[in-house]
């Protein structure tokens, strides 16, 4: 069976550098649950559940059936604003919404994800698996940065971006965009390594 390495293809996406670039995201494929309040909260921690259940059904179930090319299931993916607007304060956690989604190959359909929303809802029947949807998602220009370190202190790396924008006449638009590239249950808080995005005009 042929395999498709999401890695590889979108390496300029998910190998982001420990400083400033500018890069252009296409249309992209993603599992997706929206919720809001911080990520220790109930909500996020079944949102987590939802999305690995269903990530690892639909890749186990169509290889399984010898649907498609195999794959591996990509990092977890985060688009964080405030409920009073879209600018992000990382200190105002009780009012973050959030996105958090699973980039998908673009074999996967929502015939696949309403067979996993089943095995999911079979296993578990207090998830509510309607949360869960196969969307579509196109940020245009860019600007990321890859942050080494704890969550907590991303506001640093987030100030050189804007530096950066700043003196390439670029303007913030969108969500704070966020790509989890450690577990932080298996990663010390200093090496953790997140991918920080900013869609720019």
């Amino acid at each position: 069976m042929d395999k498709v390495d999401l890695k590889k293809e979108f390496k300029h996406l998910y190998g982001a550098k420990a400083r400033p670039e500018i890069v252009d995201v296409p249309e992209l494929n993603f599992l997706m649950v929206d919720g809001k309040g911080a990520p220790e909260g109930t909500e996020f921690q079944q949102a987590m559940q939802l999305l690995y259940g269903a990530a690892y059904t639909i890749k186990f179930d169509l290889k399984k059936a010898k649907v498609g090319p195999e794959y591996s299931v990509m990092a977890l993916e985060g688009l964080w604003w405030a409920s009073k607007g879209e600018v992000y304060e990382i200190g105002e956690r009780q009012d973050w919404v959030w996105t958090v989604m699973i980039l998908q190959p673009g074999h996967i359909k929502l015939e696949h994800l309403e067979a996993a929303k089943l095995k999911i809802m079979k296993k578990d029947p207090s998830l509510d698996v309607s949360k869960l949807r196969l969307d579509t998602f196109q940020e245009g220009r860019c600007v990321q940065m890859l942050h080494v370190g704890p969550y907590s202190t991303e506001p640093a790396t987030v100030k050189v971006m804007h530096v950066f924008m700043e003196r390439n006449g670029l303007k913030q638009r969108g969500k704070h965009h966020e790509i989890y590239l450690s577990d932080p249950k298996r990663t010390v808080l200093s090496k953790l390594k997140t991918i920080l995005r900013h869609p720019v005009e």
